[in-house]
């Protein structure tokens, strides 16, 4: 019995110690969610994948230099709850996208907020 209760103990131990990386994953630690920035672009990608979808955009800075900004959302799961779909954002088209900056300084963006040309408000709750 002594060799089994150890056993059981053992094999719990080692699924949390596996599980803690899953989890850590799923934070927003890379963002500064202090500060929002905004950001006008054209879309040059659309990932409907899991474990996050994400964006990839072309935008000028300040300086009028074009730079290549990636913006992250919650899985394809929850975002398909408030209708999002495989082809709800495409290549070619401009959007605004607001969200905490990476605290890295890179163009990235952990988005709040995604605005369509045309003012249309996409819902990124995911179904909260």
């Amino acid at each position: 019995m002594r060799t089994l209760l150890t056993t059981a103990l053992m094999v719990t131990l080692g699924l949390f110690a596996v599980s803690a990386p899953a989890l850590a994953h799923h934070g927003t630690a890379n963002y500064d969610t202090e500060k929002s920035v905004s950001v006008t672009g054209n879309v040059t990608d659309f990932q409907f994948v899991n474990p996050h979808v994400l964006i990839y955009m072309q935008a000028k800075d300040a300086s009028g230099k074009t730079v290549n900004w990636q913006g992250e959302l919650t899985s394809p799961n929850r975002l398909s709850r408030t209708g999002w779909k495989r082809d709800t954002i495409k290549p070619g088209e401009t959007i605004t996208i607001t969200g905490f900056p990476a605290k890295s300084g890179s163009p990235e963006i952990w988005i709040q907020k995604v605005s369509l040309a045309d003012g249309t408000k996409l819902d990124t709750s995911g179904g909260n």
